[in-house]
């Protein structure tokens, strides 16, 4: 498994929005207990705006074919701002690439940072999920 997840990161290594990293857990044994890793190798995710607590477990493949199935289905974004109707953007999101879209740059930026500063915070799941994707739509309109 090894040498597939070393090539995932590497295809990954400058993506604007995917992090793939490794840690050893035998010397940092702390940081593994924090996010509930007891077993070796054990692989969990985030996905934009979750908290350390967060972490969802991999239970897929373990071969580069799987780990690269998986990145492309749950962690990459899917709503381009900048094609909203082309890009796979629900009907919310949509209206909120509109919405900020016509609001203009600087409260685009506004709103960026405010959301930026709820993340990590205490929510239910769909609100984190909905705070992700507005966070992401604000980041493509600023880009």
């Amino acid at each position: 498994m090894k040498p597939a997840w070393d090539s995932l990161m590497k295809d990954y290594e400058d993506h604007p929005s995917v992090l793939i990293g490794d840690v050893d857990c035998t010397q940092h044994k702390d940081l593994c207990s924090d996010v509930g890793v007891g077993g070796y190798p054990t692989i969990k995710y985030w996905t934009d705006g979750a908290g350390k607590d967060d972490g969802q477990p991999y239970q897929g493949g373990r071969d580069l074919a799987a780990l690269q199935k998986h990145v492309s289905e749950n962690l990459l974004p899917k709503c381009d701002a900048k094609d909203p109707e082309g890009s796979g953007c629900d009907d919310q999101e949509i209206a909120y690439v509109a919405k900020m879209a016509a609001k203009g740059d600087e409260a685009v930026a506004k709103e960026l940072k405010r959301l930026e500063g709820m993340q990590g915070g205490a929510m239910k799941p769909d609100k984190k999920a909905w705070l992700a994707k507005r966070v992401h739509i604000l980041k493509g309109l600023s880009a």
